[in-house]
């Protein structure tokens, strides 16, 4: 199982790297690391779990996290207490977003960001990404409000972007007053 130690900490150069598409059929190292990805996505989020494997509560987790530098991530959502819907998405792209502008209130947190983070990360409330599946399928996910956060937060992975450079230490909370808050 995938534990915290795993998650490359934000001061490794594999998180910042540009990432190369995945080529299908996926590798075994793909193959066994994605399901990894997920249960460990799931464990951090039921608190008995969490506490048990010493997890970080996480939504979503990309490749070069891993050290892994190709182009997928994983997300794991909690539609409600105890039911999840896990996506996958290789080779990902953004296909369409809404102008409307967001942000988490409880600000953004990242597994490779071992610190607090003061201050908003501007997104997109709603986009559309197409990506492919384990088995090379083309999928289509339009996604809105926290969904649609995590979709851009694990889509900046793949181009070597945290949430941390979106936030002005100057003034965290920049032109929040141009965003609705969720």
């Amino acid at each position: 199982m995938l534990r915290t130690k795993d998650i490359l900490d934000e001061s490794d150069a594999r998180v910042r790297a540009k990432n190369k598409l995945v080529t299908f059929p996926l590798n075994e190292i793909n193959k066994k690391i994605i399901p990894e990805m997920l249960k460990h996505l799931r464990y951090s989020q039921i608190e008995k779990l969490s506490k048990k494997y010493n997890l970080r509560p996480g939504m979503g987790l990309a490749a070069p996290q891993l050290g892994i530098n190709e182009r997928f991530f994983v997300v794991c959502y909690e539609k409600e207490k105890g039911k999840f819907d896990d996506y996958i998405l290789i080779n990902p792209k953004v296909i369409s977003y809404s102008e409307e502008m967001i942000y988490a209130g409880e600000g953004e947190g990242c597994l490779s960001v071992n610190r607090e983070v003061e201050g908003i990360v501007p997104r997109h409330a709603r986009i559309t990404v197409e990506a492919y599946d384990l088995n090379g399928n083309l999928q289509r996910y339009r996604v809105r409000e926290d969904l649609a956060i995590a979709f851009q937060h694990e889509l900046d992975h793949l181009e070597g972007i945290l949430f941390t450079d979106y936030i002005d230490p100057k003034n965290p909370y920049k032109n929040s007053e141009n965003m609705r808050e969720i």
